[in-house]
């Protein structure tokens, strides 16, 4: 049977992996706001016998968020490295289906939590499904725009939030479902040695700058660094994003969540226009810098944000905050041989999951000791840690020039 030219099309855009992110991101967007309410929710009879009741309320919500985000940030590592090898033999729908599943098996816990007053606690357990980073953008800019609106809807026999889940799971499953039955997976063909990294710059005609043949470990060792400390400053400042936004002076209903949540969201389609605009006329240095003082404008204006039109303006000074992270990668793989490129970047991963071992309870436990008298410092504090991980690309931006010049001398 021959299909219409434009049902041939549609079926061939269905076959893609654009669409699973699409759906998965629209899932995960209702999601999140879900979590975030249903927390705050259940916050409202915690009590602490050291501190006031409001303040209990915030210790309850960061308490949680810091245990849960150490289990979803540390438990994936183990199975993506099976993952893996799973694909690289051949199973190349596996490292997909797997942790879509477990995205699935995650929202319906919560769902069940909601409908049948379940522990919060149970979502810890959910947190250990297999988890996985994939794009986030427009899909998840519309998804948080409309998941505070479908909280609030609720009928007789269900609670506030179980259409919202029930709608989040329904995605997560027709997800699981198209990558399953149409999702087109091809094999990868194996790189030749040299060009083994995908991540080596191009030059302006087209030709990949050749790989470095020895490892610049000053650069590498600056390059962790600052990936470290921005990554550290990043993670702790929007972890404990969220629980600020639901106390006083803001006090967010569930539609203020969704349409924050978007305004998260939308920084990846900035950033993305960002690295295309300014990569024609800056270095990868400058590049780094223009997207880490984004974020410390953007955090520093947050330690003083009191009404919600000043939370937009903060983050409208963070648009190209999703910039460095990317493209300290990719200068970090200028920085070793080809072969060794994998190694590197699996080890910077690797360094920025056990920082967070460090910075989630750090983060957690400061804003619960200001509450009191400057809840916002830990905005401040992730700007000043933002502006330390500025100086080693700074020194970087400044060795690069000298080592060109050394190398044209012993060229000559």
């Amino acid at each position: 049977m021959v299909l219409p030219g434009s049902c041939h099309a549609a079926f061939t855009v269905l076959r893609q992996m654009e669409s699973v992110v699409v759906l998965e991101q629209l899932g995960s967007s209702l999601f999140d706001t879900a979590l975030q309410m249903v927390v705050k929710d259940r916050s409202i009879n915690a009590t602490y016998t050291d501190v006031s009741e409001k303040d209990s309320q915030q210790k309850f919500i960061t308490d949680f968020f810091l245990i849960y985000n150490l289990i979803i940030g540390l438990t994936p590592i183990l199975p993506a490295m099976l993952l893996a090898r799973l694909g690289d033999r051949g199973w190349r729908r596996a490292p997909i289906m797997l942790p879509l599943s477990g995205y699935l098996l995650s929202r319906l816990a919560l769902l069940l939590v909601v409908l049948f007053r379940l522990p919060l606690e149970v979502m810890y357990g959910a947190g250990v499904l297999m988890r996985v980073e994939l794009l986030y953008g427009g899909a998840g800019l519309v998804g948080s725009l409309v998941s505070g609106h479908l909280f609030l809807l609720y009928s007789s026999c269900t609670q506030h939030g179980s259409i919202l889940l029930s709608v989040s799971a329904l995605l997560h499953l027709l997800c699981l479902l198209h990558s399953i039955t149409l999702l087109q997976v091809k094999p990868v063909p194996i790189p030749e040695p040299e060009d083994a990294c995908d991540l080596l710059p191009q030059a302006p005609g087209g030709v990949p700058v050749e790989a470095p043949a020895g490892r610049n470990m000053v650069n590498v060792a600056l390059l962790f660094v600052a990936a470290m400390l921005y990554f550290s400053a990043v993670g702790g400042g929007v972890e404990i994003l969220g629980a600020f936004v639901l106390k006083e002076p803001l006090s967010w209903s569930a539609t203020q969540v969704g349409y924050g949540n978007a305004a998260g969201c939308a920084i990846f389609l900035t950033s993305f226009l960002g690295v295309m605009v300014f990569r024609r006329y800056v270095s990868d240095t400058s590049l780094i810098l223009i997207g880490m003082l984004s974020f410390a404008s953007g955090f520093y204006f947050m330690s003083f944000v009191t009404a919600t039109y000043m939370f937009y303006l903060a983050r409208s000074l963070t648009l190209f905050a999703l910039i460095p992270m990317p493209t300290i990668r990719s200068l970090l793989s200028q920085q070793v041989p080809a072969s060794s490129c994998g190694t590197a970047l699996t080890s910077l991963q690797l360094a920025l999951k056990f920082a967070s071992l460090a910075y989630l309870p750090a983060f957690t436990k400061i804003y619960q000791r200001t509450l009191d008298w400057f809840p916002c410092f830990v905005f401040m504090l992730s700007s000043i840690i933002t502006v330390l991980g500025m100086i080693p690309i700074c020194v970087i931006g400044c060795r690069s020039p000298k080592r060109q010049r050394y190398e044209m001398i012993q060229g000559d």
